[in-house]
């Protein structure tokens, strides 16, 4: 089963391979790369990996090299390079070394001293995936996506945009996001692609933490530049700060390709204490649990509104189906956007908070219901920004001039900053003007003008 990935002229598989797991954490008993062979004879076509994966991406070469999905060789399979999607990703959040005040902003290297910046990142991965891993890549590779990845504080999206809210000069500081657009365009606006190269097809960001940073990270899009998300969501997301009704339906409104991780929250819903898994140890190589069947866990993410695939990383493959984790999640994810009705996703969150209610350890604490934000006046316009929800959808914005309500909204995604919600009313100076943000279940948030 494929599904249409946002923008993109390309149908995406429902179930991708995730990077990590035993691509990652390799067991002693375990060779990643037949279950990379394997996800390619299912049918998969949408491949996940990452600079921070320790041997990840060396494992994807050992693969593709079998596959002839290296440029440049004699048998390369064009073909079959054009049937499937390759992301990675960075977590530099500026495109230009060699400005020391950049290390205060979440700026890691993991270990790799070669790695200063974005475009750093994007080379190794193509060094590492079809070229020497000593820093040499083929003509003609390139990766499909390149995510910003894990983004958690409106501080790293301030970085982000440098160059592009800020005027843009190649001698001085630049983020991530002009830079990589060199790479995706075959530009050199900030000087660091003199060969006009084209790596990268296309450009987003992950997210597990701060939905309103991922909000803001979108919005400030101005540019034509993000066209896919990763994000966090499992049946345990509306016990904290939740995806589904705040980042995935803006993401989806600007059209782009959404991707779903952390199904099973990295194992925590099974073997695991919450927290990041660190080594072997910590792959889960079981399907499911008795409590917790991973099928229904698979259906209640890939039939959350806005997710066109999930990656979920495989402890292990087996000869038996029964046995084999990628076949049995490849089966598991064969669900229409809309197969599981509202009572079925209810009962299976109420059994995973049941069940394991502290799993998402990597999200943001539950806020609830937050009031418009950013109200002012402009002319005879009332303006303001979305609210952010909390168990329930918002649905509508409800005006109110001392007391009385002159009118409402609708809620819709608010996909830019520059496309606020508007109400046009006529009103005193002294009246008091309030925008009440109204959600699907009853609850209320209201914010008053200055």
């Amino acid at each position: 089963m494929k599904r249409k990935f946002g923008n993109f002229d390309f149908e995406v598989t429902t179930l991708g391979l995730g990077g990590q797991a035993s691509l990652q954490w390799t067991p002693a008993d375990v060779d990643p790369v037949p279950i990379i062979l394997k996800a390619f004879k299912l049918g998969v076509n949408y491949f996940d990996t990452s600079n921070l994966y320790a041997g990840s991406q060396l494992n994807y070469n050992k693969a593709f090299k079998i596959l002839n999905l290296i440029p440049g060789e004699s048998n390369y399979d064009e073909k079959l390079r054009k049937s499937i999607w390759l992301t990675s990703k960075t977590c530099m959040r500026w495109g230009k070394p060699g400005w020391p005040e950049r290390k205060n902003v979440n700026n890691w290297s993991n270990g790799m001293p070669d790695v200063k910046c974005a475009v750093d990142d994007l080379k190794r991965s193509l060094s590492q995936v079809f070229g020497d891993n000593k820093g040499g890549y083929p003509e003609g590779a390139y990766l499909d996506m390149i995510l910003i990845h894990t983004l958690n504080t409106t501080d790293e999206v301030n970085v982000l945009y440098e160059g592009l809210e800020t005027p843009l000069d190649p001698n001085e500081n630049l983020g991530a996001l002009v830079a990589l657009r060199d790479f995706r365009d075959g530009t050199n606006l900030t000087g660091m692609n003199p060969k006009n190269e084209k790596l990268v097809r296309h450009i987003g960001f992950s997210g597990h933490n701060n939905p309103p940073a991922m909000v803001d990270m979108i919005q400030r899009d101005e540019y034509g530049i993000l066209e896919g998300m990763l994000i966090a969501i499992n049946a345990n997301d509306k016990t904290k700060y939740n995806m589904q009704h705040n980042v995935i339906p803006v993401a989806a409104a600007k059209g782009m390709g959404i991707i779903g991780m952390k199904v099973f929250a990295d194992a925590a819903m099974y073997h695991k204490e919450p927290r990041w898994s660190r080594d072997p140890n910590d792959v889960f190589r079981k399907i499911g649990t008795p409590e917790l069947p991973s099928r229904p866990l698979i259906e209640y993410s890939l039939s959350t509104p806005g997710i066109h695939t999930l990656i979920i990383g495989i402890g292990q493959i087996d000869d038996d189906p029964m046995k084999c984790q990628l076949i049995q999640n490849f089966y598991s994810a064969q669900i229409n956007p809309n197969g599981m009705p509202e009572n079925e996703r209810k009962r299976i969150e109420d059994q995973a908070t049941l069940i394991k209610p502290k799993s998402n350890y990597f999200q943001m604490e539950k806020v609830g219901l937050t009031a418009p934000g950013n109200l002012r006046k402009e002319g005879n316009k009332i303006v303001w920004d979305t609210a952010l929800a909390g168990d329930a959808a918002v649905a509508t914005y409800e005006v109110l001039v001392n007391g009385i309500k002159a009118g409402e909204v609708k809620h819709q995604p608010q996909t830019l900053k520059s496309k606020p919600f508007i109400f046009e009313t006529s009103f005193k100076t002294g009246d008091k003007v309030e925008v009440v943000a109204v959600d699907r279940s009853g609850g209320r948030a209201a914010v008053q003008l200055a």
